[in-house]
Protein backbone atom coordinates (compact mmCIF):
# COMPACT_ATOMS: atom_id res chain seq x y z
CA UNK A 1 0.00 0.00 0.00
CA UNK A 2 1.30 3.44 -0.95
CA UNK A 3 1.29 6.11 1.76
CA UNK A 4 1.89 9.76 0.95
CA UNK A 5 2.85 12.11 3.76
CA UNK A 6 1.63 15.43 2.39
CA UNK A 7 2.09 18.96 3.72
CA UNK A 8 -0.58 21.53 2.90
CA UNK A 9 0.33 24.46 0.65
CA UNK A 10 3.52 22.80 -0.48
CA UNK A 11 5.26 21.18 -3.41
CA UNK A 12 4.09 17.77 -2.23
CA UNK A 13 0.82 18.57 -4.01
CA UNK A 14 2.63 17.37 -7.12
CA UNK A 15 2.75 13.81 -5.83
CA UNK A 16 -0.87 13.90 -4.73
CA UNK A 17 -1.78 14.98 -8.25
CA UNK A 18 0.45 12.33 -9.85
CA UNK A 19 -1.11 9.56 -7.78
CA UNK A 20 -4.50 10.67 -9.07
CA UNK A 21 -3.24 10.76 -12.66
CA UNK A 22 -1.96 7.20 -12.27
CA UNK A 23 -5.27 6.18 -10.62
CA UNK A 24 -3.44 4.39 -7.82
CA UNK A 25 -4.83 3.43 -4.45
CA UNK A 26 -3.02 5.22 -1.63
CA UNK A 27 -3.34 6.46 1.91
CA UNK A 28 -3.01 10.21 2.35
CA UNK A 29 -1.54 11.50 5.61
CA UNK A 30 -2.23 15.23 5.61
CA UNK A 31 -0.16 17.65 7.71
CA UNK A 32 -0.86 21.28 8.53
CA UNK A 33 1.51 24.21 8.76
CA UNK A 34 2.10 26.22 11.90
CA UNK A 35 -0.19 29.25 11.44
CA UNK A 36 2.45 31.62 12.82
CA UNK A 37 5.71 30.42 11.35
CA UNK A 38 4.36 28.71 8.23
CA UNK A 39 6.66 25.77 8.93
CA UNK A 40 5.65 22.14 9.15
CA UNK A 41 4.20 21.10 12.48
CA UNK A 42 6.16 18.74 14.73
CA UNK A 43 4.12 15.70 13.70
CA UNK A 44 5.62 15.79 10.19
CA UNK A 45 9.10 16.42 11.51
CA UNK A 46 8.77 13.23 13.51
CA UNK A 47 8.13 11.18 10.37
CA UNK A 48 11.33 11.98 8.51
CA UNK A 49 14.73 13.32 9.67
CA UNK A 50 14.44 16.38 7.41
CA UNK A 51 10.84 17.03 8.41
CA UNK A 52 9.95 17.53 4.76
CA UNK A 53 7.17 16.56 2.40
CA UNK A 54 6.50 14.85 0.08
CA UNK A 55 7.51 11.63 1.77
CA UNK A 56 6.28 8.47 0.05
CA UNK A 57 6.26 4.95 1.48
CA UNK A 58 5.54 1.99 -0.80
CA UNK A 59 5.91 -1.26 1.10
CA UNK A 60 9.49 -1.26 2.35
CA UNK A 61 10.55 1.51 -0.04
CA UNK A 62 10.82 5.08 1.31
CA UNK A 63 11.32 7.92 -1.16
CA UNK A 64 11.75 11.68 -0.70
CA UNK A 65 12.28 14.59 -3.13
CA UNK A 66 9.56 15.32 -5.68
CA UNK A 67 11.60 14.42 -8.75
CA UNK A 68 12.80 11.14 -7.27
CA UNK A 69 9.27 10.19 -6.22
CA UNK A 70 7.93 10.99 -9.68
CA UNK A 71 10.55 8.80 -11.34
CA UNK A 72 9.96 6.01 -8.84
CA UNK A 73 6.19 6.01 -9.39
CA UNK A 74 6.57 6.05 -13.15
CA UNK A 75 9.09 3.21 -13.07
CA UNK A 76 6.84 1.10 -10.87
CA UNK A 77 3.34 1.92 -12.06
CA UNK A 78 3.31 3.74 -15.41
CA UNK A 79 3.69 0.50 -17.33
CA UNK A 80 2.20 1.95 -20.53
CA UNK A 81 4.46 5.04 -20.41
CA UNK A 82 1.48 7.39 -20.46
CA UNK A 83 3.22 10.11 -18.48
CA UNK A 84 6.81 9.90 -19.72
CA UNK A 85 7.91 10.20 -23.37
CA UNK A 86 9.90 7.46 -25.01
CA UNK A 87 13.63 7.36 -24.25
CA UNK A 88 15.70 8.94 -27.01
CA UNK A 89 12.88 11.09 -28.32
CA UNK A 90 12.91 14.88 -28.58
CA UNK A 91 9.95 14.90 -26.21
CA UNK A 92 11.97 12.98 -23.62
CA UNK A 93 14.65 15.68 -23.75
CA UNK A 94 12.01 18.36 -23.10
CA UNK A 95 10.56 16.21 -20.35
CA UNK A 96 13.92 15.96 -18.58
CA UNK A 97 14.63 19.66 -19.00
CA UNK A 98 11.41 20.81 -17.35
CA UNK A 99 11.32 18.02 -14.78
CA UNK A 100 14.64 19.29 -13.43
CA UNK A 101 14.20 23.01 -14.17
CA UNK A 102 11.28 23.14 -11.74
CA UNK A 103 13.53 22.55 -8.74
CA UNK A 104 16.96 23.27 -10.18
CA UNK A 105 16.18 26.77 -11.48
CA UNK A 106 12.70 28.16 -10.98
CA UNK A 107 11.91 27.22 -7.37
CA UNK A 108 15.24 28.67 -6.26
CA UNK A 109 14.10 32.07 -7.54
CA UNK A 110 10.65 31.74 -5.96
CA UNK A 111 12.18 30.71 -2.65
CA UNK A 112 14.47 33.72 -2.73
CA UNK A 113 11.49 35.96 -3.46
CA UNK A 114 9.63 34.50 -0.49
CA UNK A 115 12.66 34.99 1.75
CA UNK A 116 13.05 38.64 0.71
CA UNK A 117 9.34 39.29 1.22
CA UNK A 118 9.56 37.86 4.73
CA UNK A 119 12.59 39.98 5.51
CA UNK A 120 10.65 43.06 4.46
CA UNK A 121 7.47 42.19 6.33
CA UNK A 122 8.77 40.49 9.49
CA UNK A 123 11.86 42.53 10.36
CA UNK A 124 11.50 44.58 13.58
CA UNK A 125 10.38 48.09 12.79
CA UNK A 126 13.60 49.65 14.00
CA UNK A 127 15.74 47.81 11.45
CA UNK A 128 13.32 47.87 8.49
CA UNK A 129 14.90 51.09 7.15
CA UNK A 130 18.17 49.15 6.89
CA UNK A 131 16.69 45.90 5.57
CA UNK A 132 14.60 47.24 2.71
CA UNK A 133 17.49 48.83 0.78
CA UNK A 134 19.30 45.48 0.93
CA UNK A 135 16.32 43.43 -0.28
CA UNK A 136 15.63 45.99 -3.01
CA UNK A 137 19.22 45.76 -4.16
CA UNK A 138 19.00 41.96 -4.42
CA UNK A 139 15.79 42.24 -6.42
CA UNK A 140 17.27 44.84 -8.77
CA UNK A 141 20.62 43.12 -9.23
CA UNK A 142 19.48 39.50 -9.50
CA UNK A 143 15.95 38.37 -8.73
CA UNK A 144 13.65 40.46 -10.92
CA UNK A 145 15.76 40.08 -14.04
CA UNK A 146 16.07 36.31 -13.67
CA UNK A 147 12.37 35.86 -12.93
CA UNK A 148 11.57 37.81 -16.07
CA UNK A 149 13.89 35.59 -18.13
CA UNK A 150 12.33 32.49 -16.58
CA UNK A 151 8.79 33.58 -17.37
CA UNK A 152 9.83 34.38 -20.92
CA UNK A 153 11.41 30.94 -21.36
CA UNK A 154 8.29 29.21 -20.05
CA UNK A 155 6.07 31.32 -22.31
CA UNK A 156 8.24 30.48 -25.32
CA UNK A 157 8.05 26.76 -24.58
CA UNK A 158 4.29 26.75 -24.10
CA UNK A 159 3.89 28.94 -27.15
CA UNK A 160 5.39 26.16 -29.26
CA UNK A 161 4.00 23.05 -27.54
CA UNK A 162 0.68 22.22 -25.89
CA UNK A 163 2.35 20.81 -22.79
CA UNK A 164 5.87 21.13 -21.39
CA UNK A 165 7.19 17.99 -23.09
CA UNK A 166 5.34 18.33 -26.38
CA UNK A 167 1.77 17.69 -27.44
CA UNK A 168 1.03 15.07 -24.77
CA UNK A 169 0.58 15.68 -21.05
CA UNK A 170 3.43 14.24 -18.97
CA UNK A 171 4.80 14.14 -15.45
CA UNK A 172 6.91 17.18 -16.37
CA UNK A 173 3.64 19.13 -16.30
CA UNK A 174 2.95 17.73 -12.84
CA UNK A 175 6.39 18.81 -11.65
CA UNK A 176 5.97 22.29 -13.15
CA UNK A 177 2.41 22.63 -11.85
CA UNK A 178 3.32 24.04 -8.44
CA UNK A 179 5.81 26.41 -10.10
CA UNK A 180 3.11 27.73 -12.41
CA UNK A 181 0.66 28.00 -9.53
CA UNK A 182 3.20 30.02 -7.55
CA UNK A 183 4.12 32.28 -10.46
CA UNK A 184 0.46 32.91 -11.22
CA UNK A 185 -0.54 33.39 -7.58
CA UNK A 186 2.11 36.05 -7.07
CA UNK A 187 0.91 38.04 -10.07
CA UNK A 188 3.72 36.98 -12.36
CA UNK A 189 1.70 35.40 -15.17
CA UNK A 190 -0.72 38.04 -16.39
CA UNK A 191 -2.29 38.58 -19.79
CA UNK A 192 1.13 39.25 -21.27
CA UNK A 193 1.74 35.50 -21.00
CA UNK A 194 -1.16 34.00 -23.01
CA UNK A 195 0.45 30.57 -23.48
CA UNK A 196 0.99 30.25 -19.73
CA UNK A 197 -2.61 31.28 -19.11
CA UNK A 198 -3.78 28.61 -21.57
CA UNK A 199 -1.65 25.98 -19.85
CA UNK A 200 -3.04 26.89 -16.42
CA UNK A 201 -6.59 26.44 -17.69
CA UNK A 202 -5.64 23.07 -19.16
CA UNK A 203 -4.12 22.01 -15.85
CA UNK A 204 -7.15 23.06 -13.84
CA UNK A 205 -9.48 21.22 -16.23
CA UNK A 206 -7.85 17.83 -15.71
CA UNK A 207 -10.06 15.53 -13.62
CA UNK A 208 -7.06 14.15 -11.70
CA UNK A 209 -5.96 17.68 -10.80
CA UNK A 210 -9.46 18.48 -9.58
CA UNK A 211 -9.57 15.33 -7.45
CA UNK A 212 -6.18 16.17 -5.95
CA UNK A 213 -7.32 19.70 -5.14
CA UNK A 214 -10.41 18.34 -3.37
CA UNK A 215 -8.19 16.18 -1.17
CA UNK A 216 -5.65 18.94 -0.61
CA UNK A 217 -8.12 21.69 0.23
CA UNK A 218 -7.77 25.35 -0.79
CA UNK A 219 -4.19 26.07 -1.80
CA UNK A 220 -2.64 29.17 -0.26
CA UNK A 221 0.87 30.37 -1.05
CA UNK A 222 3.19 31.05 1.86
CA UNK A 223 3.46 34.74 2.55
CA UNK A 224 0.08 35.49 1.00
Amino acid sequence: MITLHHLENSRSFRILWLLEELELEYELVHYRRDPKSGQAMADLKGQHPLGKAPYLIDGEMEVVESGAIIEYLLDQYDTESRLRPAAGSAERVLYNIWLHAAEGSVMNLLTLALFLNRMDSQAPFFIKPFIKPVTRAVRDAYLDHNLEKTRAAIEAQLGSTTWFAGEAFSAADVQMGFVMFALSGRGGLGDEYPACQRWLKQMEARPAYQRAMQKNGPMRLLGS
